[in-house]
């Protein structure tokens, strides 16, 4: 029962199997089989069985099928046969029909391959054209930039390649040609570079050479301007002029004659203003700063202009040996340093960053301190005022220029006043030799005076005021000489060249009054004074010149005042507010004629000397001639003719050298006596030498020279008077017992004066007779010389031991 129950378990499950079997594809049917093994132990035996019964009953039905369709299948095996005899009938047909195409065919393959050959040359056409129109801009812009490298274009070419390079390059890149023009770009970068920097170097050549003339137009053009605006001021001024004095004025029509040339000057150079474009063509600079701005390069372009351009500085500012000696060499030295800066100027504010400000001003101070340092030894060696004059316009001129062009120039103005001493020295010096040649042609004698109009000529020059002088009828004379009006006209001449160093300097006229006075005072001072003290101690000049000389600086004097007034006037200073320096002309001339007079006094003793030295007398005569000497009234007479011309002098004057000649002809006469080399001396000489002495007296009393108080003039020869009243009395007794009294009569009897002349008497009365001896008077006499010798002698002793 068990086996029969799982027999019909398993039946549905063969069933099943052989289901899926029919239904499943070939390669699931592996794992269906599987199953059937996989089951009980008699499964497979049983699922044969069941495969068999299945088989068979599949063919029962498959014969039966065949059974039902075998007529349908003769019926159609039959008509089968029927058509093949058709088919065959057809195939024949259609064969032939292909062969027939074939052949009609072959035509229009030949026209079809033509037209695909046609076609394909056109689309190969149509190519090439869109690949040529691509390529042509390429070649085209290519083309151009050899065009503007041959016309020298350079930084259009930049441009092009920049175009080729980022616009047309790229589209053609696949292209050989394309290649090589990027391969040749960057040589023509670098031809470029070259090209540029070459026509840089010639540039700077050229304006290296042509520097002057552009520093020449500029600096002409600022003198220009300048002498516009001077015109103007002065023209201003014309009102100021006419209020001066009639001496110093400066002439309006001059003003106006400046005026009028000034603006004939701006009318005829306002036609044709060159600027330093009209000169110099700045496009290399310009093109070679954009080629190397493309070019990324821009600043080793920089650097190497600025160094070319320093090395071009030191040159310029290098100057010639020479450069002292002319005015020409100074001013090409000062154009070409303009030159330098102005071209520098248009560079930096044409371009944009070749140049700083920075840059500029670090090379001019640099410039400025070589300028200076080459001004200041160079222009020591300048000994011609005009010359030093001329160096100071043009560095006026120089420092207005570059001023305009906004560089600073201070330091030249401080250089100025340097050079403005050494001016002054020159024009010291060259006035000198003025005032040497006015002395030398001056003839030392009033200015004569015949007519009103020489009267007038003498009056415009020198500024004299004498009222007694102008009631006189002429002819008439001026008291001073010629040369007084002429040193004032060239002191006058020298404040005015002194003047035109103080112009343009930028000083207040304050400033310039205070050192026109400063460069008179030392004109004064030091040239004037030095002249007239020479000139005072020249041997050739007499004593009638000497007096005329201490006139003259009387007059020169009181003239000083005009002088101040005149300076105030040039300089417009009002003379309220003048606080400036005075004038030292009293000092001057007060001490050329303290000179003065000590010469003449030394001259007029020398004079003296000379008529002293003509004398010539007869030591041992034994009686006198009875008159006086000839040398001596000589002597008076030139005295007296002296002291007559001195009646011009002031009075203390006059009285200081008669009593200074009096006193040196009563020493001259008393040396005369004691003079070591006289040995003997007679009683008749010291008559005639008394004769002498009484005539000095008679002149010392007449009074030569008026404003001496009683016998004061006498009292020069009371020395001389005592002693010869002392030896012509023979009052021995009443000198030796009154010495050393105050009321004695012999008071000015020096004893050593006394015993040497009378020594000299005791030797010639001893000599003077062999037969004195035997005359009891002569006798008398030597004893009592003897005596008084030896009295002398010891109240000689006597004061040498109490000294």
């Amino acid at each position: 029962m068990a086996e029969n129950g799982e027999g019909l378990g398993t039946v549905p499950e063969h069933e099943r199997i052989l289901q899926e079997i029919e239904s499943t594809d070939t390669a699931c049917v592996g794992p269906t089989l599987r199953s059937v093994y996989d089951d009980q132990p008699n499964a497979h035996k049983k699922f044969m069985e069941k495969l068999d019964a299945c088989i068979r009953n599949h063919d029962k039905e498959i014969e039966k099928m065949c059974n039902f369709h075998h007529q349908g299948f003769v019926d159609a095996i039959t008509e089968l046969l029927k058509v093949r005899t058709d088919a065959e009938k057809l195939k024949v047909q259609v064969t032939d029909t292909n062969r027939k195409f074939q052949d009609a065919g072959k035509e229009v393959i030949v026209q079809t391959e033509d037209i695909i050959r046609c076609r394909i040359q056109q689309r190969n056409i149509t190519t090439v054209v869109e690949k040529l129109q691509l390529c042509l801009p390429v070649l085209e812009m290519y083309s151009k930039l050899k065009e503007q490298m041959s016309a020298k274009r350079y930084y259009s070419a930049l441009k092009t390649m920049e175009q080729l390079e980022n616009v047309y390059f790229p589209r053609v890149s696949q292209y050989r040609f394309c290649q090589l023009m990027i391969e040749n770009l960057p040589k023509l970068r670098e031809d470029i570079k070259e090209i540029s920097m070459s026509d840089l170097k010639d540039f700077l050549e050229s304006i290296r050479k042509h520097s002057d003339k552009i520093g020449e137009t500029a600096m002409k053009q600022a003198q220009q301007q300048k002498t516009f605006s001077v015109a103007l001021q002065k023209q201003n001024r014309v009102q100021f002029g006419k209020n001066m004095h009639f001496n110093d004025r400066i002439p309006e029509e001059r003003n106006e004659v400046e005026l009028k040339r000034a603006f004939e000057e701006e009318d005829e150079n306002e036609e044709e203003v060159l600027t330093v474009q009209d000169l110099v063509d700045f496009s290399p600079v310009y093109r070679c700063l954009h080629i190397y701005s493309v070019l990324g390069d821009e600043e080793t372009f920089e650097n190497y202009y600025r160094k070319q351009r320093k090395k071009q500085a030191r040159l310029v500012l290098q100057p010639q040996s020479n450069m002292h000696e002319t005015v020409d060499g100074y001013r090409r030295y000062f154009t070409q340093i303009v030159g330098f800066f102005v071209v520098e100027d248009h560079i930096l504010h044409v371009t944009q960053g070749l140049v700083t400000r920075a840059y500029t001003d670090e090379l001019w101070n640099m410039a400025l301190s070589k300028i200076i340092a080459v001004l200041r030894a160079h222009s020591s060696y300048c000994t011609d005022p005009d010359l030093v004059l001329e160096l100071k316009n043009l560095i006026v001129l120089f420092a207005d220029t570059l001023q305009g062009y906004g560089f600073p120039v201070n330091r030249l103005f401080d250089l100025l006043f340097e050079i403005r001493d050494q001016y002054n020295e020159t024009l010291l010096k060259k006035w000198a030799g003025v005032f040497r040649d006015i002395f030398e042609e001056d003839n030392y004698s009033p200015i004569p005076i015949v007519n009103e109009e020489e009267y007038k000529v003498v009056i415009s020059k020198f500024p004299f005021q004498d009222p007694d002088l102008e009631k006189q009828s002429f002819p008439k004379k001026f008291p001073m000489s010629q040369s007084v009006p002429h040193i004032y006209i060239q002191v006058k001449e020298f404040i005015y060249a002194s003047l035109k160093f103080s112009e343009s300097l930028h000083r207040s006229s304050t400033e310039i009054d205070d050192m026109l006075r400063k460069s008179t005072n030392l004109l004064l001072t030091r040239t004037l004074s030095s002249c007239l003290l020479n000139l005072i101690r020249k041997p050739h000049i007499g004593l009638t010149e000497l007096v005329q000389i201490i006139i003259n600086t009387t007059h020169l004097e009181q003239a000083c005042r005009y002088l101040e007034d005149f300076i105030t006037n040039i300089t417009n200073i009002s003379q309220e507010t003048v606080h400036t320096t005075r004038l030292y002309g009293l000092s001057t001339f007060k001490d050329a004629r303290h000179a003065a007079e000590g010469e003449i006094y030394t001259k007029l003793n020398q004079k003296i000397d000379e008529f002293v030295q003509l004398a010539d007398y007869d030591w041992t005569m034994s009686e006198p001639d009875g008159r006086a000497s000839g040398y001596l009234m000589d002597l008076i007479n030139f005295l007296r003719s002296i002291f007559q011309v001195f009646t011009h002098l002031p009075g203390k004057v006059a009285q200081t050298a008669c009593m200074s000649a009096c006193q040196h002809l009563s020493t001259s006469l008393m040396q005369m006596l004691l003079d070591s080399e006289l040995k003997q001396i007679s009683m008749g000489a010291v008559q005639q030498f008394n004769l002498d002495v009484i005539q000095c007296e008679l002149f010392a009393s007449s009074e030569p020279v008026p404003g001496f108080q009683g016998d004061t003039l006498q009292l020069a020869f009371i020395d001389l008077r005592q002693l010869l009243d002392l030896f012509m009395v023979w009052d021995w007794s009443t000198y030796l017992a009154d010495y050393g009294q105050p009321a004695s009569k012999y008071l000015r009897v020096n004893p050593n004066t006394a015993l040497t002349l009378l020594e000299k008497m005791k030797d010639t009365s001893k000599k003077n007779n062999i037969f004195a001896q035997f005359r009891k008077n002569d006798r008398d006499k030597q004893k009592l010389i003897e005596t008084v010798v030896k009295q002398l002698r010891s109240l000689v002793n006597g004061m040498s031991q109490h000294t």
